[in-house]
């Protein structure tokens, strides 16, 4: 046997186990005994084994149509599914977002839920890095929506919103050495270099000594008392960190939103994320 098995040749013949019978198998699929017997027969042959007794009274499965009955449920059941899942819309149009770590937050989280159980034809990719990185994917066209944190806006933006940022240290700690220990982002991060710039102008000497590619290690990190870092304010609630007296008050970066069209199944959720970033 070389060649796949039909299911329609399977199914005629899973009919007739059931039903005990051509008769009632060919009533049950709405076709002539005849047109049964002959699909039986067309899969026996290709098998080259006999699988139904036709002598038998009533009629009952040979060895070889024993074994193959519970194949051929299997086969006809994952054929289903098969089917179901081809027609089914759910997931097969993709929005892919682009979004700076801190910004899926909870809130963020719960919309993108909403939207996906009301657009079940849609679904959400979603990738967290750093705001410059993202950015440059987007221009590359990788993503519909982008989030992400920046010193100013550029002119296509959708929405911007201030982001106050400010000097975390841990809870208690002491005074800090000089050099200073600076806890930060991987290079690119834009952080990282307005912490390198603001050292530099104060005339403070400093170092990397700590350095996570996520937004919880290196908040971790500083509750650990590892260093002292630059971040968005909102992002030590809760937290064992306070902000650090070493240097005054930092420049507010913002948050930009954007979004290559305003039409189509991308519309209404860009104009979601808006709203949340502006309760943010």
């Amino acid at each position: 046997m070389n060649q796949m098995l039909d299911p329609r040749l399977l199914r005629a013949f899973v009919a007739v186990v059931d039903d005990a019978g051509f008769t009632r198998a060919a009533e049950r699929l709405n076709m002539t005994q005849s047109t049964i017997s002959q699909q039986v027969a067309r899969l026996e042959e290709q098998l080259g084994q006999s699988l139904i007794d036709r002598e038998a009274r009533p009629l009952r499965m040979t060895m070889a149509g024993e074994r193959l009955a519970g194949y051929a449920r299997r086969i006809l059941a994952l054929q289903e599914e098969v089917e179901m899942a081809l027609h089914d819309p759910s997931g097969s149009v993709a929005i892919r977002i682009g979004m700076a770590e801190d910004i899926l937050n909870i809130e963020m989280a719960r919309l993108f839920a909403s939207f996906a159980r009301e657009n079940r034809q849609l679904r959400l990719d979603v990738s967290t890095g750093l705001s410059r990185a993202l950015t440059a994917r987007y221009r590359g066209g990788e993503f519909d929506i982008l989030v992400v944190k920046e010193t100013m806006p550029d002119s296509d933006a959708r929405a911007s919103f201030p982001e106050p940022v400010a000097w975390f240290e841990a809870k208690g700690a002491s005074e800090w050495p000089d050099p200073l220990p600076f806890v930060t982002f991987p290079q690119g991060g834009l952080y990282r270099d307005q912490m390198f710039a603001r050292a530099e102008a104060e005339g403070r000497r400093w170092y990397v000594a700590f350095s996570g590619n996520s937004l919880q290690n290196v908040i971790t990190a500083v509750e650990a008392g590892l260093g002292v870092t630059l971040l968005p304010a909102c992002t030590a609630a809760g937290r064992a960190v306070t902000p650090s007296g070493l240097f005054g008050a930092e420049a507010a970066m913002v948050v930009s939103l954007y979004a290559w069209e305003m039409r189509g199944p991308a519309a209404p959720l860009v104009q979601a994320m808006r709203k949340v970033l502006e309760q943010r």
